[in-house]
């Protein structure tokens, strides 16, 4: 294996970047929303669509997501629910019986479909409201067992040049290629990130940003029914 790509041997079934984008989202808003969980497909179109925790950012239309979830539906990833009365049909993704998962492996999981390659510290940091990890040591050992998954889930892949961490990145999409993201991390000499904690604090300003752009569009849809 090299650092370009990590071949995915014996891998999970391969999804395209449009079932891997959805299927994050459920997965989720389904921990930062549970109240709003399932989602309506409009719901899902606006956080795929959204802009803060997102690599890369992606503009999906209504339709698009719908032949999407079709797909994911048809690969038993995702179950549509149309319940007595309801005027609109509800999602919600089947990663956690699908491939026997706990919330902490679905946690880290779904931050590594929605953002890319990352290291086991960001990881932590980005998983906080997803599920609480203690220590980047349990992140890690979280990390093993989706690697040690058959098929396997996740792979780490060697440190780059100039680089102090390894970095992990999901493989339902097949193979891992690096060189995108290694145009981030420049060379040695690049100026240090800012810290975890205003990291995080970043994070969580964004993300309570979109949670509150997607219920205004819920309200407005719902007002919308009654006009």
């Amino acid at each position: 294996m090299t650092e370009e790509t990590i071949a995915g041997v014996g891998t999970a079934p391969v999804l395209d970047p449009f079932e891997i984008r959805v299927l994050a989202v459920l997965a989720e808003k389904e921990a930062l929303t549970p109240d709003n969980y399932p989602m309506s497909l409009n719901a899902i179109v606006n956080g795929c669509n959204q802009l803060s925790s997102r690599d890369p950012v992606m503009q999906l239309s209504e339709d698009t997501v719908q032949d999407t979830l079709q797909r994911l539906i048809e690969r038993r990833l995702v179950s549509g629910i149309s319940a007595a009365g309801a005027r609109v049909t509800k999602y919600e993704h089947r990663m956690r019986i699908k491939w026997t998962l706990e919330q902490d492996k679905v946690a880290v999981l779904t931050v590594l479909m929605l953002r890319g390659l990352q290291t086991a510290g960001e990881i932590r940091t980005r998983t906080g409201r997803l599920h609480e990890f203690k220590s980047v040591a349990d992140v890690e050992a979280t990390l093993q067992f989706l690697i040690d998954k058959y098929p396997p889930l996740v792979a780490k892949l060697e440190r780059a040049p100039g680089t102090k961490e390894s970095r992990y990145g999901q493989l339902l999409g097949g193979e891992i290629s690096t060189a995108r993201d290694d145009s981030a991390f420049g060379s040695a000499a690049a100026p240090a990130a800012p810290s975890s904690r205003i990291g995080q604090l970043e994070e969580e300003v964004a993300a309570v940003r979109a949670e509150l752009e997607e219920l205004k569009a819920q309200f407005e849809a719902f007002r919308q029914q009654f006009q």
